[in-house]
């Protein structure tokens, strides 16, 4: 099969696409002919391997452990191991695991569902890493209340945008905020009230919010406190890969809020198959639509990845394999 592979930790320049075997599944895994994929700032982190935290997380210390990349992914499943028993071969399914720039790829059964109906394949892949992200942030660790007031911070991103459909969709009333050129896409999904960062300081623009999901937590959170009321919660979301970004929301940014007595969460998502069955029910509802940027073919995977990594894309980035 053909598959973007790496050897090393590095830039884009070190992927390149090479014919390789077949991988086979566990048997509490699923073997899937990849139709799609799409690209998350999590493979450029692991591409990289930056910041450093990310091979302490098991992706390998100093070479890399996991040499396709590819964490969202949907197709057909091709074969299933002996102990999975919620699919079957040929069914459509979309899911998060690693490997998914590739003609083939293995997923766990506990990582996969079955593919909404109504959506393209294209589509479904956008969904795991971002859709899950945002909807952790704002149930889980936001937890979101009907009738709030959300912030979304980075509301045109690949979380973003599922961040406000999710949250209306909640029944909260949701500002999102973006540069000029994407204010009315954000509006088109749904927001309620839209602000252009580019000419607003919205952090000090006196109102307050019972949630903030911040898709760019990588700086001190003293001005966006003042926007956060008494007793709501900031979950910060992303981040940049330099050591100091990484001090900063794990370490600084706690300690900020317990001064003003404010609560913070950050957190990684939790990749599991009750949440992405929940997500598409909202799919296939219509009340959550997956927001394509840009289409790439396998062969231009790298290019891909350096655009995501640009930090400007507007919802996803799609491999179509």
């Amino acid at each position: 099969m053909k598959a973007i592979f790496r050897d090393a930790y590095g830039s884009a320049d070190v992927l390149e696409l090479r014919e390789i075997d077949k991988p086979v599944p566990k048997d509490d895994g699923l073997l899937l002919k990849v139709h799609a994929a799409s690209v998350n700032p999590l493979d450029w982190h692991v591409l990289r391997g930056e910041p450093f935290l990310v091979r302490l997380m098991g992706f390998g210390l100093l070479k890399p452990k996991h040499n396709i990349l590819g964490a969202d992914m949907a197709g057909r499943v091709e074969a299933v191991g002996k102990n999975v028993t919620l699919f079957n071969v040929g069914d459509e399914v979309f899911g998060s695991g690693m490997g998914g720039f590739a003609e083939y790829a293995c997923l766990r059964e506990n990582t996969a569902a079955h593919k909404p109906a109504n959506l393209a394949f294209e589509q479904a892949a956008t969904v795991p890493v971002a859709g899950l992200t945002a909807l952790q942030a704002l149930r889980d660790h936001g937890r979101i209340q009907r009738g709030q007031h959300v912030l979304i911070n980075g509301a045109s991103g690949g979380v973003g945008t599922f961040a406000v459909q999710i949250a209306k969709a909640l029944g909260a009333h949701v500002t999102g905020v973006c540069s000029g050129k994407n204010v009315e896409m954000v509006r088109s999904i749904g927001a309620d009230h839209v602000i252009d960062y580019t000419r607003e300081d919205f952090w000090m623009s006196g109102k307050q919010y019972d949630l903030i999901v911040d898709n760019a937590a990588f700086y001190s959170i003293g001005k966006p406190l003042r926007a956060l009321k008494a007793t709501g919660i900031y979950v910060g979301v992303g981040g940049s890969s330099s050591t100091a970004s990484v001090l900063q929301s794990l370490i600084f940014n706690p300690i900020i809020a317990k001064i003003k007595g404010r609560r913070v969460v950050s957190f990684m998502a939790d990749l599991n198959q009750a949440d992405l069955v929940f997500i598409k029910e909202l799919l296939e509802a219509g009340k959550v639509v997956p927001v394509i940027d840009k289409e790439y073919s396998l062969s231009e995977t790298p290019q891909a990845i350096r655009y995501v990594e640009g930090g400007h894309t507007r919802g996803k980035v799609v491999i179509t394999i």
